[in-house]
């Protein structure tokens, strides 16, 4: 099968939707299918991309669900994914979340033919929804079918879409997780982990620094290993000068070093306040074995098996988190019953059992499309494309695009009746 995938976020970048595409993409390859990926790249001459990406332009910052999201949208982008769709002549096309102004949206209105789209945020409210109102609607009706990697991110499909999804999680390599080792020279003390950007503030790290001090009193020997990038100097400066000697900032670590980091500890710590549909940190931690004390947000929890897996506490409750994670260190038994029931969760999130998944809605996108059918370029947009090309044909103005393509949609009927069934799917969630 030949597969079109498309990820809205910078590849160069860490980040669960391009770690999702990444794992999926090669889980699919390994199968013996032909994979495709178009995605923005930040620095595209240097970059060293697998040899199925393909960059669809340079990267800018966007503020986006409560963090800094790398996007390409404008002409430029449209022209490149028109070509990508022209070229690739795909059985399927799966784009990644399609209400994110960036190359899933724009191929959703690129193309025609069996579409998949892949739902990852939960936030309560779409930003791009709001700036396009309906005008987004006839390319959101072209979608075959719907996966939501978490019930959160389901809802949001239901509320902002009016349609439903099938529920598929993200998928984790238990085997590469599986038996990890700690990084080397560690000290010998209880440690806890921490993983993620240290600057974004919904990720809980100030939370976690606000418990140390009682942390230190419940268990004195304890140490805090913090993975992820952002400016260290602002975390130093945030905690006790009598306590710095406990926090150790490893800045960002690569995938290859990820499983020694969880390993590490003999607690991961996920102290997030808000905006998570899913939770695949935690799901990497536990597929390593280590105990898992997380916030109780709705995604936590059903990860977590409603705190059989892990340890829930209330979100933004230094006292709590210090309590439990001191609890937890000072239980070494508990810590072997968290983690054995933690390895029976994770089986469910293998990529293995993941994409067989994926691959079943793909199969039955293709089988109900039309006889021969593929993804092609949708005519609709030859006309909007003669618009944009009145420009320079050298930028990537987003406001430009945004402006034309309000204008053409005013101009036409409604597409109705392109979005093709996806009930068979929902009844499985």
């Amino acid at each position: 099968m030949r597969i079109g995938i498309t990820c809205p976020y910078t590849w160069d970048v860490p980040g669960g939707v391009q770690a999702h595409v990444r794992d999926l993409s090669a889980h699919l390859i390994g199968l013996g299918h032909d994979v495709s990926v178009l995605t923005p790249v930040d620095d595209p001459d240097e970059a060293d991309l697998p040899p199925y990406v393909l960059s669809a332009g340079r990267a800018v910052p966007v503020p986006y669900n409560g963090s800094v999201a790398r996007l390409v949208f404008g002409p430029l982008s449209l022209t490149r994914t028109r070509r990508w769709l022209r070229e690739g002549e795909f059985d399927v096309l799966h784009v990644h979340e399609p209400t994110v102004p960036s190359v899933s949206m724009l191929a959703c209105f690129a193309a025609s033919g069996p579409m998949v789209a892949t739902f990852h945020t939960a936030t309560a409210r779409s930003r791009a929804l709001q700036v396009f109102g309906t005008a987004l609607q006839p390319a959101l009706e072209k979608i075959s079918a719907r996966i939501a990697v978490s019930a959160a991110a389901r809802r949001v499909v239901v509320e902002h879409l009016g349609a439903d999804a099938v529920l598929i999680p993200n998928g984790v390599d238990v085997a590469r997780f599986d038996g990890a080792q700690p990084l080397p020279g560690r000290p010998p003390a209880p440690t806890v982990v921490f993983l993620g950007r240290i600057d974004e503030g919904r990720k809980g790290l100030a939370v976690l620094l606000e418990a140390l001090p009682e942390l230190v009193r419940l268990v004195p020997g304890v140490r805090l290993l913090v993975a992820g990038p952002g400016n260290a100097e602002d975390v130093r400066e945030a905690v006790p000068r009598s306590l710095r000697d406990r926090v150790e900032l490893l800045g960002l670590v690569s995938d290859a070093d990820k499983p020694s980091v969880f390993a590490s500890g003999q607690v991961y710590c996920a102290p997030n306040t808000h905006g998570e549909s899913f939770g695949i940190v935690l799901v990497e931690a536990m597929a390593t074995g280590t105990p898992v004390v997380a916030s109780d947000l709705e995604a936590f929890r059903r990860v977590l098996d409603e705190g059989r897996a892990g340890v829930l506490v209330p979100v933004r409750d230094a006292g709590a988190l210090a309590a439990a994670l001191g609890a937890l260190l000072c239980d070494p038994p508990r810590q072997a019953r968290l983690a054995a029931s933690a390895r029976e969760v994770v089986r469910a999130y293998d990529w293995a059992s993941v994409t067989r998944q994926v691959l079943d809605v793909y199969e039955t996108v293709a089988d109900t499309a039309p006889p021969a059918g593929h993804v092609e370029v949708d005519p609709e947009l030859d006309t909007l494309a003669a618009l944009l090309e009145k420009g320079d044909g050298t930028d990537d103005d987003a406001g430009r695009l945004v402006s034309t393509l309000r204008r053409w949609l005013a101009d036409r009927p409604r597409l109705a009746d392109r979005t093709r069934s996806s009930e068979a799917w929902t009844d499985r969630s």
